[in-house]
């Protein structure tokens, strides 16, 4: 009796069936039939009272022979308690973790930088991104797959650095954890990230802010100003040009090296940023001073390509170590290109009677949304153009009284 419930399809039976459908062999076995003539193995069951379906294969691939064992196989699983279906899928799992043991930490980073790539603001921020995972994550995972991954070897490569460069091991270990949060999305690892710190290296290693004071961008006194610019313009180059620029417009150094001829406007004496390259995300326009023109101008009789400030190769910006490397010939490797803006910032506030959000906004830092609308409004670019052109002077000595020490 049970035999003639099963078995019912016959080789010939098979090949014959044309019309869409399902066809019956008994046991949970069906040959499916689809609209256009492709046929498949499909097993159907009942698990906690609900009706499930998995494919088996397809006709050309899994024979009628083939389809009832793997029905079999099914059935022995529901015998023990278990879903074929999930099993199935834990399998293919368990499939592709073991192909990924051929699949580098290193692989994973280089694909999720590509990933990214699109929405990072500045080169520099790829560039930093490959340096730090090459100098101290490589050497460490080097022949491990990403599913190999573990907290010991997370610590490997931030103990060393942990207590001795703390702010690269911070961003080390976020970048580290972006990496594998992404294999594991990809199915190239399971489980927790050990490189999470929250609840996890958090009980393993000092909080940052109790391993060392966070150290600002070394910033030149005010009232040091004027000698230092006298300096600076006994320097030759474009790269100390593109510093005084940098100085005079209180801008960060990536806005400087990437500055472009078509956001000047000489006629008007503004700098407009685009958003997709300031910190904020948001146009920033700078008033150019007298000073800044200056410099503009003799940039332009030397003009080659699209840059402002133009490096070495045609079409190229000055690296971003251009400044530094400026600061260093000078013999000041005390000081930072981004001091500067600190610098600014206090001769703003010890000297002038400038609002705060005037200062803030020349700086292009956010303030509250109330009011930098009211201050969007009416006369701010102007009451910076203005607070530019005093800072023009001062930095060359001429502003003595007035607000002014």
């Amino acid at each position: 009796m049970a035999r003639r419930q099963t078995l019912k399809l016959t080789a010939l039976a098979v090949n014959k069936a044309n019309k869409a459908g399902l066809y019956g062999d008994g046991a949970g076995l069906w040959l499916s039939v689809g609209k256009t003539g492709s046929k498949s193995w499909v097993f159907r069951f009942m698990l906690y009272g609900k009706a499930r379906e998995m494919g088996l294969g397809a006709l050309h691939t899994i024979s009628l022979a083939e389809a009832r064992e793997k029905a079999l196989q099914c059935r022995k699983l529901l015998l023990d308690g278990k879903d074929p279906l999930e099993e199935k899928q834990a399998t293919q799992q368990q499939r592709r973790l073991d192909a990924a043991k051929t699949t580098s930490f290193s692989d994973c980073a280089e694909a999720y930088i590509a990933a990214h790539r699109s929405g990072w603001k500045n080169t520099k921020h790829i560039a930093q991104w490959k340096s730090t995972l090459e100098t101290y994550v490589y050497p460490k995972v080097e022949g491990l797959s990403v599913a190999a991954i573990d907290t010991g070897i997370v610590l490997q490569c931030l103990e060393p650095i942990w207590n001795e460069k703390p702010e690269t091991a911070s961003r080390l270990r976020g970048r580290i954890e972006a990496v594998l949060d992404w294999a594991k999305v990809r199915g190239y690892r399971k489980g927790e990230n050990p490189a999470r710190w929250r609840g996890h290296l958090d009980k393993l290693l000092p909080a940052r802010s109790k391993v060392a004071k966070i150290e600002h961008h070394s910033a030149l006194p005010y009232k040091q100003l004027p000698e230092f610019i006298k300096s600076l313009r006994e320097q030759k180059g474009i790269a100390a040009q593109a510093l005084e620029f940098a100085i005079l417009t209180a801008t960060r150094t990536g806005e400087i090296i990437g500055a472009r001829w078509a956001e000047i406007n000489l006629q008007e004496a503004v700098w407009i940023i685009p958003a997709a390259r300031m910190k904020a995300g948001r146009e920033h326009r700078v008033p150019l001073s007298a000073r800044a023109i200056e410099i503009l101008q003799e940039m332009e009789k030397i003009k080659q390509g699209d840059f402002v400030f133009a490096g070495a190769r045609y079409g190229k910006p000055l690296s971003n170590m251009a400044l530094l490397m400026t600061l260093r010939r000078m013999n000041r490797a005390d000081l930072t290109a981004h001091g500067f803006r600190s610098t600014f910032r206090d001769w703003v506030s010890e000297t002038t009677a400038t609002p705060r959000e005037v200062a803030e906004m020349a700086l292009a830092h956010s303030i509250g949304d109330a009011v930098e609308a009211a201050y969007r409004r009416g006369d701010l670019f102007e009451k910076r153009r203005e607070l530019m052109e005093d800072w023009a002077g001062f930095c060359v000595g001429c502003n003595k009284g007035n607000n002014y020490e």
